[in-house]
């Protein structure tokens, strides 16, 4: 595979493309974003890759008009500039017109030399991230600018065999893309669900209820409001685990982004020592992130006993257990905004605000009968199991595509005949 190397600067240079940083603060402030109008992508809607909308900025269309030179286009490549250094996404279709945010880095080279997602995928190399890594300035807070981004060398072969090798790599983050879309339908069924009998009191027979006053408001009669950590079906799981013998897999907050494990973990070989993290995943047990404003959901069932058996988790976590039968109303429980909202009221710090476990007892929840918590759960367990057999087969694709694609950018795996339909443009 014949290839040449030359730095994105120069490739920009030929092309008259664009390699520019995002608006600067004193251009776009915070009072700017309101609920409707155009994303503002910001490092941390850099996801996998991928663009997430899940809390992404958006501002009216005044400020695009007068921001119009930071308007990407398909085929772009975002970069975060700080945060985690060499993290970036592919600009799709569905985010032509949005804004490159402050804090991330544009890069607009077309595709006459560097077919977008060959470029996209050549970028996630770990020699290649090390690299940014090693390039960026600062001690403390580690930043990228321009003059580091035109500073990088590309190999790139022709066209055509860079056509064919994002061909190869880029069915693992369709299949990906095609289950996070199945499990955020799922997750929405049951959360509605949840929402219609324990949020808007519409269970069954609430047509015969009895309302009353209570410190939440008014609810059922026969339903009560508790700490959380007074409820007899959760137990609160403190350092579950303290010596182990063998390896396990250590999980930060940082390794998670909504409901779904999206970056390896630390591997840690245990020879009968304490644990860097006390802290063990158990079935039918659910974790979120005590950090304010900060929304990490983790669920354990039978569906993902395996990854809970070697896992160990940050003290970024704090986590409830159930039985089986009180599962599916406990995990919709703690994914529902009205607990992250008590969460954060209840957060504390100085320098990072955090829920401590006096704060975790402070939050009320009220508390339905058991039997419509069990008749819940009959109905949303199933739908929790098939989320998370989804999410499993998540995290081996993008295993598989990460050990994919080092061979296939060094030439050890020839692309150059195989049989690979090339997307026209």
């Amino acid at each position: 595979m014949d290839s040449v190397t030359r730095t994105l600067g120069d490739i920009c240079d030929e092309v008259g493309g664009i390699i520019r940083t995002g608006p600067f603060g004193t251009q776009l402030h915070r009072t700017d974003y309101q609920d409707e109008g155009t994303p503002v992508v910001m490092p941390k809607d850099i996801v996998d890759g991928k663009i997430s909308t899940k809390s992404i900025a958006r501002v009216g269309q005044n400020h695009v008009n007068r921001l119009s030179q930071h308007k990407l286009e398909e085929g772009d490549i975002v970069f975060g500039r700080r945060g985690e250094i060499g993290s970036h996404a592919l600009v799709t279709k569905r985010e032509f017109g949005w804004l490159c945010g402050t804090g991330c880095l544009r890069i607009s080279l077309g595709h006459s030399v560097l077919y977008p997602p060959f470029l996209h995928y050549y970028l996630s190399q770990p020699k290649v991230v090390n690299w940014i890594r090693n390039h960026a300035i600062g001690a403390t807070m580690p930043n990228l600018n321009t003059k580091i981004i035109r500073s990088i060398p590309v190999t790139y072969p022709s066209i055509e065999i860079q056509q064919k090798i994002a061909g190869v790599v880029s069915p693992y983050d369709d299949l990906v893309e095609n289950n996070t879309q199945r499990i955020r339908i799922l997750e929405d069924m049951a959360q509605t669900l949840y929402r219609e009998w324990f949020i808007n009191f519409r269970f069954p027979g609430h047509e015969n209820a009895k309302m009353t006053e209570s410190e939440s408001g008014i609810i059922p009669s026969e339903w009560e409001t508790k700490s959380i950590t007074e409820v007899s079906y959760f137990r609160f799981i403190k350092e579950n685990i303290s010596r182990f013998n063998g390896q396990k897999e250590y999980f930060a907050t940082a390794n998670i982004v909504g409901t779904e494990i999206v970056k390896p973990g630390i591997l840690y070989e245990f020879e009968n020592k304490p644990s860097r993290a006390k802290k063990q995943p158990l079935t039918y047990s659910v974790w979120f992130a005590r950090m304010k404003e900060t929304y990490k959901v983790l669920g354990f069932t039978e569906a993902n006993e395996n990854l809970a058996r070697y896992s160990i988790l940050s003290s970024g976590f704090a986590g409830f257990q159930s039985k089986k039968e009180h599962f599916g109303f406990l995990y919709n429980l703690v994914k529902s905004k009205e607990f992250h909202e008590l969460k954060d009221t209840y957060c504390t710090g100085a320098t990072q605000m955090a829920l401590t476990n006096d704060g975790l007892s402070r939050i009320s929840i009220v508390l339905p009968p058991e039997d419509l918590i069990a008749r819940y759960s009959k109905t949303a367990n199933p739908i929790i199991d098939q989320c998370l057999i989804l999410r499993t087969a998540n995290t081996n694709l993008r295993q598989t595509r990460d050990l994919l694609i080092p061979p296939i950018f060094s030439g050890e795996i020839e692309v150059n005949e195989l049989d690979i339909n090339i997307p026209s443009d």
